[in-house]
């Protein structure tokens, strides 16, 4: 579960930069999203900040220095996926999240262990390419302005005279302009909005061949421009759209030509090579090792040996090039309820040498997730609910009890952490949410008294139990 904390922390007017985040400043701004776990906070920040050390040493120490990869033990719903997406986005580096259950060892039917690193790569081209947007969408935005100008005021010859004979000529000259310039700010005003226009646009629909099966090739849709350059130039098509619509259309294709997408494509694979944050989750589903007599579950080991390599760092082949792994930084996660890490095969163990336990949630913890986040999700049903004019307030003693029955069924079940919160507040206002505007009462107080009526036979029934999350 997304376990953010945000409520009650001041948002500065400027996020600090990375390369000045100490790891106790990493954890601090971890804080602001995650509850708890301060083992995990301080493996990740000291991660983190190895990074950027290593990216002042010298060339030829730096290539030797290999990332720590790390083990997260602890039951679903205590934020270990939180923790590595907040990490992410703090470093600002390409970020995935796949199931290692999803994976298969080559020769059986599933997804190739190369394909998170082909996924990887894609997500630092789209960062990189919305960055290089970024920088010169003024300039794109003038050139749409122009562009849209021109089909409104076709240039004229004779606003153009070859030479000025008299005072008459001079002032036919200046007219466009003027009609230019009023035109311009009437369209910025958007005064044209709904008038229909004649545009030319670049035809995207791309031809693509998906090839089925063979190692490495599943999911990577060749595209057949990419492959024969000019055999298939890019064709442009004629649309009659609003010129509302057209600035987008043209907005991309002016874009897109501003930059330099072999640039942007080199600049990418650095970024996927020394940022990138692999994160595998439910390792703990492909741990066990072979019997060697009729295992079901024969493409286990043979799916830790396939990983093996990608985490220990080779070269895998993308549609953009060549990406080594060496230095990309992964983050395993599991439960580990049936299983252990000792299960894994050793090689695969020796790869994460930093291993943290995270901890169950306690009430406090829960009373502070229902409360203190920014989108909590209390804010969130109160914000849907304003829209039909509900006013939802809840008391003290109502959070605090949520907060014990959510304790108390994860005891007696199966622990599923902070999203037992979404069953019970889903349960507990459902019959608000299914009246809406219906109701009568629009200040709407959930107390204590109104939260027992309501989950109470929830609680106590154990064979209903086992059907709620």
């Amino acid at each position: 579960m997304a376990i953010f904390l945000g409520g009650e922390v001041k948002e500065t007017v400027s996020s600090p930069k990375l390369d000045d985040l100490t790891p106790r400043q990493i954890v601090a701004e971890l804080d602001k999203y995650v509850i708890g776990q301060d083992s995990a906070k301080r493996a990740v920040a000291v991660a983190l900040r190895n990074r950027i050390r290593r990216q002042k040493l010298p060339p030829e120490i730096a290539q030797d220095v290999l990332p720590k990869n790390i083990l997260m033990i602890g039951s679903t719903g205590v934020g270990k996926t939180e923790i590595a997406r907040r990490l992410a986005r703090l470093a600002n580096s390409p970020f995935i999240k796949i199931e290692a259950s999803k994976f298969t060892e080559v020769g059986y039917v599933g997804r190739d262990v190369e394909s998170m690193v082909r996924e990887l790569t894609d997500v630092a081209v789209d960062m990189t390419k919305q960055a290089a947007f970024e920088d010169v969408r003024q300039r794109a935005e003038e050139n749409v302005e122009e562009k849209i100008l021109d089909i409104l005021l076709p240039a004229s010859s004779s606003y153009y005279p070859q030479s000025f004979d008299n005072q008459t000529d001079i002032l036919q000259e200046k007219q466009p302009n003027r009609t230019r310039e009023k035109l311009r700010e009437q369209l910025r005003n958007g005064e044209f909005d709904d008038r229909l226009i004649e545009i030319e646009t670049q035809d995207r629909s791309n031809a693509m061949i998906d090839f089925v099966g063979g190692q490495g090739m599943e999911e990577m849709g060749v595209n057949l421009r990419d492959m024969f350059g000019n055999l298939f130039p890019s064709k442009t098509v004629r649309r009659k759209i609003k010129i509302s619509d057209a600035q987008n259309f043209l907005l991309r294709d002016e874009l897109e030509n501003l930059v330099d997408m072999e640039q942007i494509t080199r600049a990418a694979i650095d970024k996927t090579q020394s940022s990138g944050i692999i994160f595998l989750d439910e390792i703990d589903k492909i741990a066990g090792r072979e019997s060697g007599s009729g295992n079901p579950d024969v493409s286990r080991e043979g799916v830790q040996r396939d990983l093996l390599p990608i985490i220990e760092g080779t070269t895998v082949n993308t549609r953009y090039g060549m990406v080594n792994t060496e230095h990309i930084l992964f983050i395993a996660a599991g439960a580990f309820h049936v299983s252990k890490p000792s299960d894994l095969i050793p090689e695969l163990q020796g790869r994460f040498p930093i291993r943290v336990e995270l901890e169950s949630l306690t009430l406090e913890d829960f009373k502070r997730i229902l409360i203190q986040p920014k989108n909590s999700l209390i804010k969130q049903y109160q914000a849907l609910l304003s829209t039909e004019n509900i006013k939802l307030e809840f008391t003290d003693s109502s959070i605090t009890m949520l907060a014990e029955m959510t304790v108390k069924i994860n005891q007696n079940t199966e622990d599923i952490g902070a999203r037992r919160l979404h069953t019970l507040l889903e349960k507990l206002l459902e019959e608000i949410s299914f009246l809406g505007e219906e109701i009568e009462n629009k200040n709407q107080i959930i107390d204590e008294q109104y939260v027992s009526n309501k989950l109470d036979g929830l609680v106590q029934d154990q064979n209903l139990r086992q059907y709620i999350l």
